[in-house]
């Protein structure tokens, strides 16, 4: 036992442990470098800069370590390249961890849910302001554990670069037991200090893992000051919150819009908001919208009824850009969304801007809230990374949509101790935070349980009926579109079959397929019943 601990502390090995330490920092520090690289190339839209990635992954994963460090130590002085051991042995090292951890942080990217991308591209978000704020916090705890297990494998794998003469850890075991004979205590020390140092990365792993834990409890400050999209959290006085601004132009809209029925008169004196001339878009060879026109005024509220894969939802996303279509022409607030002066399509950066200046808000079937957000984050976060709110701006606005969405008491609370309903109803906030122009619901209530949809579609009929918003909303619940839309829009197979006053089209069709759609939906039982009475 005295012999083994003498070893365990002799200088000669541990200094071994200063060349395995360097060799392993430069090693994954390289490879960082060059795996953020070769990720962002396999990410990006250019084929040519894939396909590169993806050789180089193919060339360094499919050869041993330690043919790449004989190449790095003596076949690079053929060409002028000389370096020492251990810079040879960190080069080696880097290019070879490069590919697996461009696999780690692409895996990373790709495993956060693409719903929330787009719901990032509906608020305006830039690429960058996307990965920084959306993306890459969520990738970083997906990756985490990988990234923990590499570095323990470039840390083992580091031993190897005694081919090369760095005398590392490994090496000095080697010679030492070579010289008295103790292989046994010498390579159960050099074991032991190994253990040691993976010993190390893996608590390491842990401790980071437990501060990206957002259902722990929350860690000190200071530690969270360390993370780069964390902020403090600004108490807004309750009496702030109370005298904030109204959430839209009108100041006294319950007087102005009583009632839909009252207001079906005024959006036809109002300016086209959105206009839609000749739509075409298909996927592949399946046409999903058919040379669709479409004009809606300021104010109105219109409701896209339709069997599911006639084109409602696609149209929502070509009003906001958020889907390419084939030919045609939509137009929001005069502007053509995604498109210079002279027709050329705009960056996706250029098109995220232009979101945001126009002002076309989105709410999605799966509410696509940031999960590793709180409600009240996930208002105020686009409205400082977007629109250049201060945090107290920012917090004051969430706080009074989530109090108006019956929301004040979850401000808190991540989407994923929320029920569906709830979520759904801090994605209306989101989206209408920024005071958009125009809302567009793509089936708002399908992804909630029955007994859910009410406490939504409650939260919907206040808005077109107090606010005047130009709304859109593709929707299968013929009672709600009959007391809140001004206009009912039926679409089949990608084109506009009808189109009418709400209480005129959905009571009294005169297309064949609008009465046989309202038939099977069975739209006189609903109709005739009071609301009160309607099942969600």
């Amino acid at each position: 036992m005295e012999l083994f601990l003498h070893y365990l502390t002799l200088p000669y090995l541990l200094q071994g442990i200063g060349f395995t330490v360097g060799v392993t920092g430069l090693g994954l520090g390289g490879g960082l470098v060059i795996g953020l690289l070769l990720a962002a190339m396999q990410l990006s839209r250019f084929g040519l800069l894939s396909a590169i990635a993806r050789g180089y992954a193919i060339i360094f994963r499919g050869t041993p370590l330690i043919l790449q460090l004989v190449f790095a130590y003596d076949a690079l002085p053929h060409i002028g390249i000389r370096l020492s051991a251990v810079a040879a042995a960190g080069l080696a090292l880097a290019f070879n961890e490069a590919p697996f951890i461009a696999e780690i942080l692409r895996s990373g990217v790709r495993g956060v849910d693409i719903g929330q991308v787009t719901a990032g591209q509906a608020l305006g978000m830039t690429p960058m302001i996307l990965m920084r704020h959306v993306i890459a916090p969520q990738a970083i705890r997906i990756m985490v554990p990988a990234l923990g297990n590499e570095t323990v494998s470039a840390l083992k794998n580091s031993s190897l670069a005694s081919v090369v003469s760095v005398e590392e850890l490994t090496l000095r075991s080697t010679q030492l037991a070579s010289s008295t004979f103790d292989f046994f205590s010498i390579f159960f020390a050099s074991g032991l200090i190994y253990l040691g140092l993976t010993g190390a990365v893996s608590l390491l792993q842990i401790i980071i893992e437990a501060l990206l834990d957002l259902d722990r409890p929350a860690p000190r400050e200071w530690l969270l000051r360390l993370l780069p999209w964390h902020r403090t959290v600004i108490s807004v006085p309750p009496q702030t919150t109370r005298t904030s601004a109204p959430l839209t132009q009108a100041a006294h809209a319950e007087a102005t819009h009583p009632s839909r029925i009252a207001r079906t008169a005024g959006p036809a004196a109002g300016e086209q908001m959105v206009e839609v001339y000749a739509l075409h878009k298909q996927y592949g060879s399946h046409p999903v919208l058919g040379g669709l026109d479409l004009k809606i005024r300021s104010g109105e509220v219109v409701a896209l009824l339709g069997p599911s894969g006639s084109g409602k939802s696609t149209l929502l996303r070509c009003i906001n850009h958020l889907e390419e279509w084939d030919s045609g022409v939509v137009r929001v607030g005069g502007h053509r969304l995604g498109f210079d002066a002279k027709g050329r399509s705009l960056t996706p950066r250029a098109v995220a801007k232009e979101r945001a200046s126009i002002g076309v808000g989105m709410v999605f079937q799966q509410f696509n809230l940031f999960s590793h957000l709180t409600a009240r984050e996930n208002i105020a976060g686009p409205l400082r990374w977007v629109h250049g709110l201060s945090s107290l701006a920012a917090d004051r606005r969430a706080d009074e949509l989530l109090e108006r969405v019956g929301l004040s008491h979850r401000a808190d609370a991540l989407p994923r101790h929320m029920s569906g309903g709830q979520q759904q109803r801090v994605a209306i906030a989101r989206a209408l935070a920024p005071n958009p122009s125009v809302l567009l619901l793509d089936e708002p209530t399908s992804a909630l349980d029955p007994e859910l949809i009410n406490e939504v579609l409650e939260v919907i009929r206040r808005l077109a009926v107090e606010d005047g918003l130009t709304m859109i909303i593709s929707t299968h619940q013929l009672r709600f579109a009959y007391e809140v839309a001004d206009r009912v829009v039926f679409l089949s197979d990608g084109t506009i079959v009808e189109d009418g006053p709400a209480h005129e089209l959905l009571t009294n069709p005169r297309h064949p397929l609008t009465a046989r759609f309202l038939r099977a939906m069975g739209a006189e039982r609903i109709l005739e019943q009071p609301a009160a009475a309607q099942a969600p």
